[in-house]
């Protein structure tokens, strides 16, 4: 090479050096999970795979994770555990141990959380997760867990708070749960709050997860004549128990449901049988969610029903927010460090498409549920945990007086 040639080599080196590393060379950042995407759990999982992924390419198309002047594109490393709680932990083992993820979002059901979280503390890698919603994954102080569902004790709190205030007061209740660490969690902060209310409780009835059958419970609620019944289960157990209820011809004043009233799919699965059931969620799609990304939740549930063809419910919209809100953490630390990010975790406080995000001190998010009724075809919230929203159809009627 003549000298001119060597030269003119150094120069270019120099002005390269020189220049900062565009966005497109900068090191992806990778966010780990494993998510029911088959069997029994797959229903549901799609919502975190699905919100998982609109929320990473709706940032990266914005520019990416800002962190020390630099921009770096998301990438998510996604594995399907089958439904399979032991799958599952092995697959978040691989996501840290071979996979080298940066960080990682969860799976759903609080079973899965339980178990999953146990690996994020032994490898001190933060876990956001909106997918477990039960007391037991936060009672253990753990440091790397947190969670944007709201505490299953209180999913029936505002349900509670309403009967209150219908007419004619109803003045017994039935509590059914499945035997899942969630359900349990949920019965065992409904009872005491059922007793507050001034409601005698005439069952209490604990079944098994997965259960297809519920016509001997439906038999006692009918014969009970029981004015209130209250399930915590999952969505296909709470089809069989609409399906059978109806062909029982039982009908107490009212009923409501943990999961499924807020999902297209229960309500389209159970058509005109799906009407009057009550059911509860912390987030419905409103413009007043303000969002850095998305703008408000109520574009982000337009732009997700255009991307995958269905309606979204909080399951999603939870899911979203903890892809957001750990790119808010990582840009808070200006850093990546698994410890740095945890702390900003702790102490983190922003508005997205979700909600205000702000942890208690045990890593679970508090927000007011929203008590939901079939109505028709339509889902309308009725009761804001403070006041009617609108108005509830109560009591239901019996089965053949229905139009």
């Amino acid at each position: 090479m003549s000298s001119s040639g060597s030269v003119l080599l150094s120069l270019c080196l120099a002005v390269s050096a020189a220049l900062p590393l565009s966005p497109a060379h900068a090191q992806d950042i990778v966010l780990g999970a494993s998510v029911q995407l088959t069997g029994p759990l797959a229903n549901t999982g799609r919502y975190y795979r699905d919100a998982y992924q609109i929320t990473v390419d709706k940032i990266n198309a914005a520019g990416g994770v800002k962190i020390g002047g630099q921009a770096h594109k998301l990438a998510l490393k996604l594995y399907d555990n089958q439904s399979d709680v032991n799958l599952s932990v092995r697959q978040y083992t691989q996501l840290l141990t071979q996979d080298k993820v940066n960080l990682l979002l969860g799976p759903f059901a609080s079973n899965f959380a339980i178990a999953d979280s146990a690996v994020s503390e032994k490898y001190r890698v933060p876990m956001v997760q909106g997918g477990g919603a039960s007391d037991q994954i936060f009672s253990r102080n753990f440091k790397y867990i947190f969670g944007t569902l709201a505490p299953a004790s209180n999913y029936f709190g505002s349900t509670i708070d309403m009967l209150a205030h219908l007419k004619p007061a109803p003045k017994t209740a039935a509590l059914l749960y499945a035997d899942d660490s969630f359900d349990v969690s949920v019965a065992n902060g409904t009872r005491p709050k059922l007793k507050s209310a001034g409601l005698q409780i005439v069952m209490d009835e604990r079944y098994s997860t997965n259960a297809s059958d519920f016509n001997t419970l439906l038999s006692q609620i009918k014969s009970k004549n029981v004015d209130v019944v209250l399930v915590a289960g999952h969505e296909t157990e709470i089809l069989n128990f609409v399906r059978q209820a109806k062909s029982l011809a039982v009908a107490p004043k009212l009923y409501s449901f943990t999961v499924g009233v807020p999902s297209e799919d229960f309500r389209k699965a159970l058509g005109k049988d799906a009407d009057y059931a009550f059911g509860m969620t912390a987030w419905l799609p409103s413009a007043d969610l303000k969002d850095r990304w998305f703008g408000d939740a109520q574009q982000f549930a337009q732009a997700y029903r255009a991307k995958y063809g269905y309606d979204l419910d909080y399951h999603a919209a939870s899911g979203a927010a903890d892809v957001e809100t750990l790119v808010q953490a990582m840009e808070n630390a200006g850093s990546t460090d698994p410890k740095k990010v945890r702390d900003e975790l702790a102490k983190i406080k922003f508005d997205s498409l979700y909600g205000p995000i702000a942890f208690a001190a045990n890593g679970q998010i508090d927000l007011p549920q929203d008590v939901v009724q079939v109505q028709g075809d339509k889902l309308v919230a009725v009761y804001n945990g403070k006041t009617f929203t609108a108005q509830a159809k109560y009591p239901m009627p019996a089965w053949g007086a229905r139009q």
